[in-house]
């Protein structure tokens, strides 16, 4: 637990079985966030504390507004992003729904409630087959928290050399890929034409939804992808690379990406 950030693991009492001994253990933290836009509330989200500037900057992002910068609210109040955000029509963008920690579009009626618009990606990028099966061990070598409490997911961006450029840790897996894309906008390096995103889970219909939004051409995955997700992948025009481990990559759509 030492390893980890203070505010994404906490302490807790536990019972082992068999033997019933009682010992301290790390959990991981999960508490709301409310994100306002231009003074207004739109949603709340389950997270792990820490870089929540990066993660409502990721959210807007993704549902197609057009952020200029976040920041504590005016009147301090705990657990709240403040994001400035222009052409914003509460009517038709406000949700009103609860986000899980485990489904990023849990409340929202249909498929096309979450559609958005992005650009089909036309990335030239190339990227060996050896530095993509090496991203998830990388990735994990950076999850501090993961690490302390087993209860973290994770988003990394590498460079084509398998560089991380950023990792970020939350208790939803959609929250930490807001988190790098957040992180990519305050840097000035959307969309992510030359990069790639790593992420420690399934790949979902969101997580791709959300890399396409980015203008990142490679996504790669330890574990499997959804059949949605692969067939949006195919459509934006993005690498999917799921099941990368062992040196065994799946690559579901826009193979060229990944070279021999």
């Amino acid at each position: 637990m030492s390893k980890a950030p203070p505010y994404s693991a906490a302490e807790v009492q536990v019972t082992r079985l068999p033997g019933g001994g009682s010992e301290h253990d790390a959990v991981a933290v999960e508490e709301p966030l409310e994100i306002r836009i231009n003074g207004e509330p739109v949603a709340v989200t389950m997270r792990t504390p820490g870089h929540d500037e990066e993660l409502a900057l990721g959210f807007c992002l993704s549902e197609g507004l057009a952020p200029r910068a976040a920041s504590l609210p005016a009147d301090l109040a705990a657990n709240t992003v403040e994001v400035t955000a222009e052409e914003f029509a509460n009517a038709s963008v406000k949700r009103n729904f609860y986000t899980s920690s485990s489904c990023g579009v849990c409340g929202k009626g249909a498929l096309e409630a979450v559609a958005v618009e992005a650009p089909r990606v036309e990335s030239g990028l190339r990227i060996a087959a050896a530095t993509v099966s090496q991203l998830p061990n990388r990735l994990r070598e950076a999850q501090a928290a993961f690490a302390a409490t087993g209860g973290l997911h994770a988003t990394g961006l590498f460079s084509q050399d398998g560089e991380a450029l950023c990792v970020r840790e939350d208790v939803g897996r959609h929250n930490a890929m807001d988190k790098v894309i957040g992180w990519a906008f305050t840097e000035g390096r959307l969309p992510l034409a030359d990069a790639v995103l790593c992420v420690s889970g399934r790949l979902s219909f969101e997580l791709v939804q959300k890399a396409a939004v980015a203008g990142c051409p490679l996504l790669v995955a330890v574990g499997a992808p959804s059949s949605l997700a692969v067939e949006l992948a195919a459509d934006r025009g993005i690498t999917l690379c799921g099941f990368v481990r062992d040196d065994r990559i799946n690559v579901y759509s826009e193979p060229w990406r990944v070279t021999d």
